[in-house]
């Protein structure tokens, strides 16, 4: 089989399944007021407390699934399956825990995770079926990530005085329903290679590809501006409507903010096809650093100007992920692509930890908040210049 025979529904059910299962990722950010009133309204810190304990649940799983190489031993539509399936439960369980915020910082960790058989195993689903035309459909792919990641925020605004159970509920069925019409309607991609083992030192030989190192550590670059952009946008939309006495949505805005990055996912993917990957991975990657470096001049900007850079902002902080997944994939050795996109994440991560933990321990006025991610732009942009790369 090839791309030009392959069905055509099956981008659009993984690009599905990718969005349902990864709205389960900031469902708790999206309810983080109603969350801490009802179970620890004396709690300090819940914003970065709550992101970083999924994110570090998904280093977690991540580590254990690329270590046992588990997206190239097994289906990955299988893993997908049952990762969704837990991770909906662990999510919706937030309706039953009466442990304060610690239980909820340990559902929201198990959440984490399983997400690690949703996001890496997704792209690992989309490479084996798409070899030619990769950046494109992983730019679907992530831009589904993208909206996933927004919908809770979504969710909140258009259920303003309805209970907050309502946005963890809408998720964990979603999740399932995704993983479902995965599991039923896309087997084995023709490309996938099958036979990988466990070796105990796959990882170490992955990371022995001078190519794979350089798109990996751009990745490393954009993953430490990327959650932590994302995690306190509504902070700065909240602050800056409270100084402009504005009144205004901050669950919609942050929802419009953080959704035009599957815009700009899904535009860089076509350009990739004409560019080539490491080219659009490095024009979104240096237009978000400038963002970056301007932001305390955007937030004295009147609400239409601010609004426009924070959009296209939203549009570049994400747009280079696709690529440089793109990129890992095609540098690392065929019968651990799932290994190696996996264990990517699990580092990239790990690193949004440390940038969302040092943002709020820093304490540094809103204006100036987000001066704190320019090294990720800069470094990523670095490594990524030291890769030669074939168009697609």
């Amino acid at each position: 089989m090839n791309e030009k025979t392959t069905p055509v529904y099956i981008l659009p059910i993984i690009v599905f399944a990718q969005f349902a299962g990864t709205s389960l990722w900031f469902a708790g950010n999206a309810v983080i007021v109603d969350l801490q009133q009802a179970y620890a309204p004396d709690y300090p810190n819940a914003l970065a407390d709550i992101t970083a304990s999924i994110q570090f649940g998904f280093i977690v799983g991540t580590f254990v699934f690329a270590f046992l190489s588990i997206a190239d031993r097994y289906s990955p539509s299988l893993v997908f399956l049952f990762s969704a399936l837990m991770a909906a439960f662990a999510n919706a369980a937030l309706l039953f825990v009466d442990a304060g915020m610690y239980g909820i910082l340990v559902l929201r960790c198990i959440t984490g995770f399983f997400l690690a058989g949703i996001y890496p195993v997704g792209m690992k689903i989309a490479s084996d079926w798409y070899a030619k035309g990769l950046g494109k459909a992983l730019g679907y792919l992530v831009g589904a990530l993208v909206l996933g990641t927004a919908f809770p925020h979504f969710i909140n605004y258009i259920a303003t005085g309805l209970p907050w159970r309502i946005v963890m509920i809408s998720t964990s069925i979603l999740a399932t329903s995704g993983a479902v019409l995965l599991f039923l309607l896309v087997p084995n991609g023709p490309y996938r290679k099958a036979g990988a083992k466990f070796e105990w030192n796959a990882i170490r030989k992955i990371f022995g590809f001078r190519e794979f190192r350089a798109a990996a550590f751009g990745y490393f670059g954009h993953m430490w501006e990327l959650y932590a952009f994302w995690a306190f946008v509504p902070v700065v939309i909240a602050a800056y409507a409270e100084q402009q006495q504005l009144n205004i949505s901050v669950a919609l805005c942050s929802f419009i903010i953080i959704g035009m990055g599957s815009l700009g996912c899904v535009l860089g993917g076509y350009i990739s096809l004409k560019r080539g990957s490491s080219a659009v991975a490095k024009a979104m990657l240096f237009l978000s650093g400038v963002l970056c470096f301007c932001s305390p001049v955007v937030y004295t900007l009147p609400l239409g100007l601010f609004m426009a850079c924070y959009l296209l902002w939203g549009f570049a902080v994400v747009g280079d992920s696709p690529q440089f997944s793109t990129l890992v994939a095609r540098t690392a050795p065929k019968l651990y692509i799932g290994t190696a996109l996996t264990i990517v994440n699990s580092i990239g991560f790990a690193i949004t930890i440390v940038s969302i933990q040092l943002i709020s321990f820093l304490k540094v006025p809103i204006p100036y908040l987000f001066l704190l991610l320019l090294p990720g732009p800069i470094l990523g942009l670095w490594s990524a210049n030291s890769i030669t790369e074939k168009k697609s």
